[in-house]
């Protein structure tokens, strides 16, 4: 598997992002959609990766910057015939490496609080994140779930 920086005009990465836009509409209630288009993952603060094997798309995950010190994670997905093949795991490891490598010293995210975002919370609890409030520009919300990992102590 290669992870590589994707500057979001392939075709496959465009169709993958198009489905994970319908999907997070289907399962989540207006209003509590937080997954950004295709255009808004092309803005400056954002680094976008995809996974690949071979000509395969794998999966996907975006780093935004909120600050100097801190950053969000976005748009981690994997289409459903890749997953539960650590695709995820990787993706994750790689967008930690890059916060630690930026020096900053918290990664936030936002996920679903419904039972089909239950793997999603899972993976970002192994990997040392914890429930936290809203942050950023961020309101309350039964729907969303707010997690933060520490990256030094």
């Amino acid at each position: 598997m290669e992870i590589r920086e994707d500057d979001l005009t392939g075709q496959q990465i465009i169709a993958l992002l198009r489905e994970h836009l319908e999907n997070m509409h289907e399962i989540t209630p207006p209003g509590s959609v937080h997954a950004l288009d295709l255009e808004r993952l092309r803005s400056r603060e954002i680094t976008f990766w995809t996974a690949w094997e071979g000509d395969d798309l794998l999966g996907c995950g975006a780093l935004k910057e909120l600050d100097p010190t801190s950053g969000e994670i976005k748009s981690m997905r994997t289409p459903a015939a890749h997953r539960r093949r650590g695709i995820a795991s990787k993706l994750l490891e790689h967008i930690i490496e890059v916060a630690r490598q930026r020096g900053y010293t918290h990664l936030y995210l936002e996920t679903g609080a419904f039972p089909a975002f239950a793997p999603a919370r899972a993976l970002y609890q192994r990997y040392g994140f914890e429930y936290r409030g809203p942050f950023g520009d961020y309101a309350d919300d039964p729907n969303s779930t707010f997690m933060v990992k520490t990256l030094v102590g």
